[in-house]
């Protein structure tokens, strides 16, 4: 019996349009501030600011969350506090 040779697609040589594959291997590139959320890492970034900007949204939207920054440098964790209501009640 003849064997019959295999037919393959026609590759396409556009490397332009080849979306970037995140594998388990190669982890995305970490900012310096991790946004933690019940000592879970949900995010990173790579000033104070905007990390406590996205802190006190997630803060503000679930009060009873724990909201923390962790500085990677300094091994140190910042939590991430509502600001004082005033008593309007006088």
């Amino acid at each position: 019996m003849a064997e019959r040779p295999m037919k393959m697609p026609a590759k396409k040589n556009n490397d332009d349009e080849t979306p970037e594959v995140i594998s388990q291997r190669l982890k995305p590139e970490r900012g310096r501030y991790l946004l933690q959320v019940d000592r879970q890492t949900k995010g990173s970034f790579q000033d104070m600011e905007a990390a406590q900007s996205a802190g006190l949204k997630i803060k503000t939207a679930f009060p009873i969350l724990q909201v923390a920054i962790y500085d990677s440098d300094n091994s140190s964790h910042t939590l991430v506090q509502l600001p004082a209501k005033k008593d309007t009640s006088r």
